[in-house]
């Protein structure tokens, strides 16, 4: 049996997690457990360049993102589950790294100043914030990770890595295998607002969410805004509530709803209703396990050491490579 190729990913701990992030990049790791070896890790190093001024939070939502992990299907059996920062080697070959990275490489990453200006209040003009690329590239390639499982928006982050370490082999021998961009579909869900779903715009909906939330949030949510009155046709394609029927009500329900919105055949309360169902049905199993783990806080934690331990022993058989190519 040939020997499966290895995958990194990471994710920053911002709190409880939403079905935003479940479509946006948990749904493909979840699928990718059983073709790769996987490495996932929480990002809390990353999440101290923009909120270095308040890290009080990190810690507790590192242990509240790992058991949502755990509870959407990531599987400590198949997957190598840590904490960024209890793997110190990944500051190590950060430094190294800084070492020979051109500043213009990092100028020019795409999405620098577009964060820059979507979190104006907050002072980035960091060392830390400008070079996170090049921790993202250790945090990759310490691994000696075949591929980066992402979505298009994100391919030009592994490209900086790759060059990163391509950079390293040119100067010091052959070390790290250039991580291929592995494209990923990622399934856009909006807000309830129709803006993109963010714990920080209070338009999420989380995968712990109890029934009762679940159908208070999709009837605030907005619908067609021309269609002002249930006698009036509706346009699905516009909707909202029916871009979440899409995810998560049976195709024929689907279809149905379709068709009656058109012909204003049901209501917006209705459909709502209709689709809160199906949600919250789809959301159960998820919200089950995410309980039992919060309930065993002691599993979890056992869960990231071992977690931890195996990455760091990956890690510092790296890292003994990169000395002896640095001859330090």
């Amino acid at each position: 049996m040939a020997e499966k190729k290895r995958i990194v990913s990471g994710m920053r701990p911002t709190g409880a997690l939403h079905l935003g992030n479940l479509h946006g990049a948990l749904a493909n790791w979840i699928n990718m457990q059983d073709d790769y070896d996987c490495f996932f890790f929480i990002a809390d190093w990353h999440a101290l360049t923009s909120d270095y001024e308040d890290p009080g939070n990190i810690a507790g939502f590192s242990q509240d993102m790992m058991t949502d992990w755990l509870g959407a299907g990531l599987n400590p059996e198949k997957s190598t589950l840590f904490v960024q920062s209890a793997v110190k080697a990944h500051a190590e070959l950060f430094l190294l790294l800084a070492m020979i990275t051109p500043v213009p490489w990092l100028e020019r990453n795409p999405t620098y100043k577009e964060q820059i200006e979507a979190l104006n209040n907050k002072d980035l003009s960091t060392f830390g914030f400008l070079g996170y690329p090049v921790l993202q590239a250790a945090d990759i390639i310490i691994y000696r990770a075949n591929g980066v499982p992402v979505g298009i928006d994100q391919a030009p982050h592994i490209e900086i890595t790759r060059e990163i370490a391509r950079r390293f082999n040119y100067l010091y021998g052959k070390v790290f295998p250039e991580p291929e961009t592995i494209l990923t579909e990622t399934s856009k869900i909006l807000g309830l607002d129709r803006r993109k779903m963010s714990k920080s715009y209070n338009n999420a909906i989380f995968l712990s969410e109890s029934p009762e939330d679940i159908r208070k949030k999709t009837a605030q949510m907005i619908t067609d805004p021309q269609r002002i009155r249930k006698t009036d046709p509706g346009d699905p394609d516009v909707c909202n509530v029916f871009t979440f029927h899409r995810f998560y009500s049976p195709a024929g329900t689907v279809a149905e709803i379709d068709a009656a919105c058109r012909k204003a055949e049901i209501g917006c309360v209705e459909c709502k209703k209709k689709m809160a169902d199906y949600l919250v049905g789809y959301l159960a199993p998820i919200r089950e396990k995410i309980q039992y783990f919060r309930q065993n806080r002691g599993m979890v934690l056992d869960i990231i050491e071992n977690g931890n331990k195996k990455a760091s022993i990956e890690a510092e058989t790296t890292m003994a490579r990169v000395r002896e190519a640095l001859k330090i």
